[in-house]
């Protein structure tokens, strides 16, 4: 018999890790939406997804400066010129999971196998700073490395190994489904970047 969960088919996450030399903070979200939302092959590729537009609003005073709205889509070769420049790796934290109702919705992700960061940390020996985006990514790296999720805009320190200690930060959400302004968005993202030595 087939089950709930039967019906929707395990996917594999589409990219590699974005892991420029020298990068100090490692974003990481939870799972790409289907790729019929996709805006560009990379990253929160939805257009609707405001995590470019508060990247934009960060480093270039402008919510749209890596957005081109007259073809609806981000610039990705501005997108990657910021991060190689600020020192911005990106990944998610799972690798294989299951859409419980054929959506993006974090609540209905079934994780099936999640990410170890200490993979992608080892790759980039100068990141400090770990930042989920939403409660779900917070959650899942948790589980993988066995500390408590921090409230929003805080952070837990991650005893990675004897030499090295990691923050784990819980930023909120970037999907314009969380109620909170741009704005308010990007004073958290802000904050932990200034920690971070990014800014």
């Amino acid at each position: 018999m087939q089950t709930e969960e039967s019906r929707y088919e395990i996917e594999t996450h589409p990219w590699k890790p974005w892991l420029p030399v020298g990068a100090k903070v490692l974003f990481m979200g939870t799972f790409p939406p289907g790729n019929h939302r996709w805006s560009m092959d990379f990253y929160y590729p939805n257009p609707t997804n405001d995590f470019w537009r508060i990247m934009g609003l960060i480093f270039e005073d402008d919510p749209q400066a890596l957005y081109i709205p007259a073809e609806k889509r981000f610039d990705l070769s501005r997108i990657k010129a910021l991060t190689e420049r600020y020192g911005i790796a990106m990944s998610d934290t799972v690798k294989k999971a299951r859409r419980l109702r054929g959506n993006a919705s974090d609540k209905f992700l079934e994780v099936i196998e999640g990410n170890d960061p200490a993979d992608l940390l080892a790759a980039i020996p100068q990141c400090t700073d770990l930042a989920t985006t939403g409660e779900k990514a917070a959650d899942v790296i948790a589980g993988i490395t066995g500390t408590e999720a921090p409230a929003m805009g805080r952070y837990t320190i991650w005893d990675m190994s004897e030499n090295r200690s990691i923050r784990i930060w819980r930023l909120p959400s970037t999907s314009r489904a969380y109620p909170l302004r741009l704005e308010k968005k990007a004073a958290y993202y802000r904050d932990m970047l200034s920690l971070a030595g990014v800014l």
